[in-house]
């Protein structure tokens, strides 16, 4: 699997590379972050990511669509394409699942039949080709060169408005497709309105459905020139001339007077409430400023960026690493207008009141990295985005497992909000009501859906009673320790023995004969027969996206029981040294697409891996930690398109790479610990609340000095290979001296009882 993967996707984009270039951004200030980002880094091979404009945490993500659908286009642009067929508002980065793609817009100067039936992309009049010698993007800005038609497009965004501008040729018809019809992958439109309000205002909405059952967009589209005539489809029939049209798939074909100028302006803004929300999120471009307006995205992305500034003479590794840094921070969204609305999971209009509503939360994902990112990085964030999955909670009776803006997509496994919670709680974060979160966490946890019944029947969830047997059960096991800990920090010790037992169930799925966490029936026997290499996607299996040597590791809350469980710490560090060492084939007629990334079994494109370079530390063998993650750092990620070996999944792959070249990383994220790995960088300096700062030192760095000799923190020895989160936020400096063998004796674990 792991050969496929390298010449399916490493050789096919080098030679794409070879063939087109990758244009360089073009040099900033000196000490300017932004330069160093490529938003192109994971729109190749399997990250899905998308190179167009937004800002940080944008509702709005202004982005080209090649119109193709498949796996490898859910982000809708893939770099080994080099057809667009328009650019559309709302897009998904680094996900598995496709969607969204809202309001497409797209310059043409063709004869355009808006009658015609699409049956794929050859068949819309308006496409173009392009290619990624005249395409550029940076943070806050995309642009390209559409060859067919001879037009250049920028593009640039606010928190909820896009902005066009597009530049005809001289003499040539000056039009405008607007398409509320397309859609690609699992979304289609279900309802869709049109208004001409004036001749430079449009506003209207597309109701869809696909991944989200219920998604509603209300926009308000403002142009720089007016409207001289327009033509109006819904799906194959032309509609009678009017200034409002409703359909199930409508488009338009607008006309702008060829008066010698060249450059035509548009502005979209966007509301999940109404389009009184649209036309306010217009006001956020408040003129026609392009340059303006691409500023003061390019500013706020430096203000992300400069969180940390890493030294470092290496320019690729700066660049994979803040482009990491703008990855974890394109998701959760924000969701709610400006008149704090937005459209609810119970499908009503809801108002966020007293903080700001985010959506878009891959928390089967997000959990592990980025939301313990976001406690150090956004601090004034993270109370948002836990009162944002109260409200889940209060408008649909469980909190979020993937929620896509007012949707619950049940996807994935666990109930990874708990984490999330937790994590916020137990590290004083305030600005959201404990009581509540605690009475969301035990009715997610207590609920009789999505195998939970199961697990409090049996202690575990039987493999011949509900799929996916083996992950959940650990997941679960994992989140019913996070609500241990806080039924124990608020007194409910009845509750905390409860959760805290549970939180064992993992024990009732170890195999000591194979040595692997495997599927159970509910008659108490092992399900036969049993491959540990074999991975079936989504279908009579015991494993989520992946196979029992992936899966047996996840015991996040009691690494020690692991530990024990697998006959103690030299058997322990033997059977994690094979997860690495042993063929990367995976058997099986239904493999998972997800799985890759694969040194050994270890599948780092893929996120129940995230935590298991760094569980020697558990075991007394930090400096193996060292050389895993080394190897993985240089060997998974880079700084071109296929720079991510597998899907982004709205920054967590990214958030790894972060703090991984840190030096540290949250092997249970809700624990306020970090295992310690090796830093990466010379000097990292972390910007903190209250002016304080964490900076990391690596003396001796080098290619080949990678283990960690020694290390202070604040100028006083540090003999365990972990780090508590206080200790960083309090600010300081971690000083590490680095040498090109291991130190085996600066590793003592720390086992503590839960």
């Amino acid at each position: 699997m792991r050969n496929i993967y390298i010449i399916g996707c490493c050789s096919l984009l080098q030679l794409i590379l070879s063939c087109t270039g990758v244009k360089e951004q073009p040099a900033l200030e000196d000490d300017s972050l932004v330069q160093y980002v490529d938003p192109f880094i994971g729109t190749g091979a399997h990250g899905h990511t998308f190179p167009g404009a937004t800002v940080p945490f944008g509702m709005v993500q202004l982005s080209p669509d090649n119109g193709t659908g498949g796996w490898d286009w859910c982000s809708g642009y893939h770099y080994s394409d080099s057809i667009i067929v328009g650019f559309s508002h709302t897009h998904l980065s680094g996900t598995g699942i496709g969607d969204l793609a809202d309001v497409l817009v797209m310059p043409t100067t063709k004869r355009v039949d808006l009658t015609k039936a699409i049956g794929n992309r050859d068949d819309y009049d308006f496409k173009s080709h392009f290619d990624h010698e005249s395409e550029e993007a940076s943070p806050g800005y995309y642009s390209v060169h559409l060859k067919d038609v001879a037009i250049d497009v920028a593009l640039t965004a606010t928190k909820r408005a896009g902005f066009h501008r597009y530049s005809y040729p001289q003499g040539e018809p000056q039009q405008v497709v607007l398409d509320l019809s397309y859609s690609v992958n699992w979304d289609k439109p279900v309802a869709t309105a049109l208004k001409f309000e004036n001749d430079t205002l449009i506003t209207g909405f597309r109701y869809s459905e696909g991944w989200a059952k219920d998604q509603r967009v209300y926009f308000a589209m403002a142009f720089s020139r007016p409207i001289i005539g327009y033509e109006t489809a819904d799906s194959t029939s032309m509609q009678p001339a009017t200034t409002e049209f409703t359909g199930g798939k409508l488009k338009t074909l607008l006309h702008f007077e060829n008066d010698g100028d060249r450059i035509l302006l548009l502005k979209t803004g966007l509301s999940s409430a109404s389009v009184d929300g649209a036309v306010k999120s217009l006001n956020e471009i408040p003129g026609w400023d392009f340059g303006a307006i691409k500023a003061k995205a390019e500013s706020q992305w430096e203000q992300e960026l400069s969180k940390i500034r890493i030294t470092s003479n290496d320019t690729a590794l700066k660049r994979t690493f803040y482009t990491a840094m703008y990855h974890s921070n394109l998701a959760p969204v924000i969701f709610s207008d400006h008149n704090q609305e937005y459209k609810g999971v119970n499908g009503k209009v809801m108002k966020a009141d007293g903080y700001q509503r985010y959506d878009i939360f891959s928390l089967w994902d997000t959990y592990r990295a980025a939301h313990p990112l976001f406690t150090i990085l956004q601090p004034d964030r993270v109370g948002d985005m836990v009162n944002s999955m109260l409200a889940h909670y209060q408008e649909y009776g469980l909190l979020p497992v993937w929620s896509l803006l007012g949707n619950e997509t049940n996807t994935m496994t666990g109930y990874h909000a708990i984490p999330v919670i937790a994590d916020a709680y137990l590290k004083g974060f305030q600005g959201f009501d404990i009581q509540l979160a605690y009475e969301a966490m035990k009715t997610s946890a207590m609920q009789n859906i999505r195998g939970v019944q199961f697990y409090k029947e049996h202690d575990f969830i039987p493999a011949d009673l509900e799929v996916e047997s083996v992950t959940k059960t650990l997941e679960y096991a994992f989140d019913d320790w996070c609500i241990a800990q806080i039924a124990k920090s608020l007194n409910y010790q009845d509750d905390y023995n409860y959760f805290l037992k549970r939180s064992q169930s993992f024990r009732h799925l170890f195999d000591s004969v194979s040595g692997f966490m495997r599927g159970k029936l509910s008659n108490g026997q092992w399900r036969v027969p049993f491959d540990p290499k074999r991975s079936d996607h989504r279908v009579n299996t015991d494993y989520t996206e992946g196979n029992a040597w992936q899966h047996t590791w996840y015991v996040p809350q009691d690494v020690p029981g692991l530990i024990d469980i697998m006959g103690g710490r030299e058997r322990f560090i033997a059977k994690l040294d094979s997860l690495f060492t042993i063929s990367s084939d995976i058997t099986g007629e239904n493999v998972s697409v997800d799985i890759s990334g694969l040194i050994g079994q270890y599948a780092h494109g893929n996120e129940p891996s995230h935590h298991v370079a760094y569980l020697y530390n558990y075991a007394d063998a930090a400096w193996k930690t060292q050389e895993r993650v080394t190897e993985i750092l240089s060997s998974q990620y880079n700084d071109r398109p296929d720079g991510l070996c597998g899907n982004d999944d709205c920054g967590q792959m990214s958030a790894w790479y972060i703090f991984s070249s840190l030096g540290f990383y949250p092997v249970n994220p809700a624990e306020s610990k970090y295992a310690i790995g090796r830093p990466l960088h010379e000097k990292s300096v972390i910007r903190l609340s209250e002016g304080k700062t964490f900076t990391v030192t690596a003396e001796n760095l080098s290619e080949n000095n990678i283990y960690v000799q020694s290390a202070t923190l604040n100028d006083i020895p540090l003999n365990e290979p972990f780090l508590t989160h206080d200790q960083i936020i309090n600010g300081g400096k971690m000083v590490f001296v680095m040498g090109s063998s291991p130190n085996k004796n600066w590793n003592n674990s720390v086992n503590e009882d839960n």
